[in-house]
C-alpha cells in the first residue's frame, strides 16, 4: 500500500488514499466496461507513463479494487478487472461526473476514450426524455462495440454487438460526443461519424443527455 495517507478517520478521506492519486480514477474508469490488458489501458490513456501505470495497477489491485488474471491458452494474455467491489464506485463517477460537468472552469470538447463516452451516457441521460422509446442504438469505435437500449423508459448501455440495431452509428467517440454535449449537427461530424439505419431515431437519441446549468463563476473577467 502507499506510504502517504491522510491519517483522518472520515471514510472520504480514506476514499482518496485509495483512489485519490493522480491517474487511480481514469484506470479505474477504463475497466468499467469489462477487463483489458496493460497495454489496451495505455492505448485508452495516451497521457499515462508505462511506469506510472504499473505503479497504480499495484496499489489498486493491493487495495482489494481490482484483480489481475492470465487468460488460458491460446490467448495467454494478462489481464485486470475490476473486482465487485471496484464496480461499486461506478456511482463515484456518475456523482462526480455530474458535479464537474457545471464547473465553469471544464473546457468543451476535450478528447474521450470510448468507455469514457458510454460512462457519460448512462451519467447524463434523463429518463424524463425517453417516453414511448423502444429502440436499440448501436455504436462501432474502433474496434470496440456498444449496445445501447431504451425502453419502458429505461436506459442501458454496455459492450455489445451493434449489428441489428435500428440506428448504428460508427466512427470516431469524440463526434458523437460533440453532437450530445455539444449540440453540433450530424452534417458537421459526417465526415466523422456514419449513420446506418434511423436517422430520425439518432437524431431524438442525441437530444437524451442535457448538461445541467454551469455553477457562477466567483472570478472577475476584468484583467487585474
Amino acid at each position: 500500500m502507499k506510504k502517504r495517507a491522510y491519517q483522518d478517520g472520515c471514510a472520504v478521506a480514506h476514499a482518496l488514499d485509495l483512489i485519490g492519486d493522480r491517474w487511480a480514477m481514469p484506470i479505474m474508469r477504463e475497466l468499467m466496461l469489462g477487463p483489458k490488458r496493460f497495454t489496451d489501458l495505455r492505448a485508452s490513456l495516451p497521457g499515462i507513463s508505462a511506469n506510472v501505470l504499473t505503479q497504480r495497477l499495484e496499489e489498486l489491485e493491493a487495495a482489494s479494487i481490482l484483480i489481475r488474471r492470465r487468460l488460458p491458452p491460446p490467448a495467454a494474455s494478462q489481464i485486470y478487472e475490476l473486482t465487485d467491489w471496484g464496480l461499486e464506485s461506478e456511482i463515484l463517477f456518475r456523482v462526480l461526473g455530474r458535479w464537474a460537468c457545471r464547473s465553469p472552469t471544464m473546457e468543451p470538447g476535450m478528447p474521450m476514450s470510448n468507455v469514457s463516452v458510454i460512462l457519460s451516457l448512462r451519467t447524463m441521460i434523463d429518463r424524463s426524455r425517453i417516453g414511448d422509446m423502444d429502440a436499440t442504438i448501436g455504436l462501432r469505435f474502433g474496434e470496440e462495440e456498444f449496445r445501447l437500449i431504451l425502453k419502458h423508459g429505461d436506459f442501458t448501455a454496455d459492450r455489445g454487438e451493434a449489428a441489428g440495431a435500428d440506428v448504428i452509428l460508427s466512427g470516431d467517440q469524440n463526434a458523437l460526443a460533440a453532437m450530445v454535449y455539444g449540440g453540433a449537427p450530424f452534417e458537421a461530424v459526417a465526415d466523422a461519424l456514419r449513420v446506418e439505419g434511423d436517422r430520425a431515431l439518432a437524431e431524438r437519441f442525441v437530444r437524451l443527455f442535457p448538461l445541467p446549468p454551469k455553477a457562477p463563476s466567483t472570478v472577475s473577467s476584468t484583467a487585474s
